[in-house]
């Protein structure tokens, strides 16, 4: 055998060392029709580009500002690896993002991904996928490109790891909040999905001290497995809050509850000197946060800075249009509870909590 082919035999190829660009184009070409799927006056969705392109004109702005918004879905993704089911968290993904933008009353205009992992397995890229390009549907949004990064080493076999990255935009004299919230002022809770995307690590933590299968019943919701409940998808709002917004254009205040619960997310919202206060006995409470309440004898203040405990948006709205703003909701598909009243308080706004959260029976 000649030093030539001595060499061919030795040679290191990109593949070996656990990354397949020829995979990676594969998958490319298998998930090009569900990015087409997007499609929005502004974006025609094509892959494959070095960046993606979005023109604000054809999308009927005049004076806009864009808001931009990134995040992830925390530990929610571990028991959509342990469970093999991977075709809802990229719901959860855009939720994250999309949810964040509609509160300062920008409509999401497109979506990027990025999915890492150890090795590519393509059938389950392209589960997660196709939840992403349903939630940029729900919302409305393109999803006009994306990374997808092999980094062998750096994560176990099986597993990966998500981010999402939203871009949306609102006329310059419609953004929220509005400067005008002020005592008098109606809070209306919308109603989540259940847990959402947030507080995972402590459902996992429960799940794995009372030793609980994952494809057994779920023990407050006994018609399904707990994994499919605990990886319900967080609930969109931008289609309906794009249409509260249309009919009743004085709404002052949108906040997405999400990690720290209302106790952390409604005072971002509201001007020094103002207070909102929650009666917590008109929250309808899904039946997931009994179970945790009980099980991990959690008291309410902890349950409330960490979980959304049943309302996944807030609307701050002028008292003479609650009626026409909840029966705007209603027919949008929304559960809506009239939650409080924004009230005057100290420099430094708050919630303040009348009652307690009713678990039912």
């Amino acid at each position: 055998m000649s030093n030539s082919d001595e060499n061919k035999e030795n040679r290191i190829t990109y593949k070996q060392a656990g990354v397949d660009i020829e995979a990676g184009n594969r998958l490319v070409e298998l998930i090009r029709p569900l990015a087409k799927s997007t499609v929005r006056p502004g974006a025609d969705s094509q892959l494959g580009g070095f960046g993606g392109i979005f023109d604000l004109k054809s999308a009927g702005f005049k004076d806009p500002v864009l808001v931009a918004a990134n995040d992830g879905v925390g530990t929610k993704l571990k028991i959509a690896i342990e469970s093999d089911i991977h075709n809802t968290i990229g719901i959860d993904l855009v939720a994250m993002c999309v949810n964040d933008l509609i509160v300062q009353g920008a409509e999401p205009l497109f979506f990027l991904d990025y999915f890492s992992c150890a090795k590519l397995q393509t059938e389950t890229v392209q589960q997660v996928i196709s939840g992403i390009a349903e939630g940029c549907r729900q919302a409305g949004a393109s999803l006009i490109g994306g990374e997808t990064a092999e980094m062998p080493g750096l994560y176990r076999e099986g597993d990966y790891d998500l981010a999402g990255f939203a871009v949306g935009a609102v006329e310059r004299d419609a953004l929220l909040p509005k400067p005008n919230i002020t005592a008098g002022d109606i809070v209306i809770g919308l109603a989540s999905a259940g847990a959402h995307s947030n507080g995972y690590s402590l459902i996992r933590f429960l799940i794995e001290k009372e030793q609980l299968d994952l494809f057994a019943p779920a023990p407050f919701q006994k018609d399904i497995t707990l994994a499919e409940a605990v990886l319900t998808p967080t609930r969109i709002y931008v289609k309906s809050l794009l249409q509260l917004l249309k009919e009743c254009p004085s709404v002052k205040g949108l906040a997405h509850i999400t990690g720290g619960g209302i106790t952390e997310n409604v005072p971002r919202i509201l001007p020094p000197g103002s207070a909102a206060r929650i009666d917590l006995a008109a929250i309808k409470v899904p039946p997931i946060y009994r179970w945790i309440s009980e099980t991990g004898n959690m008291d309410q203040t902890e349950l409330l800075r960490t979980f959304n405990c049943g309302v996944g948006m807030v609307a701050v709205i002028c008292k003479t249009e609650r009626q026409q703003a909840m029966a705007c909701l209603e027919n949008c598909g929304e559960t809506v509870f009239e939650i409080g009243q924004i009230v005057t308080g100290t420099d430094t706004p708050e919630v303040v909590y009348s009652d307690s959260l009713d678990f039912g029976q």
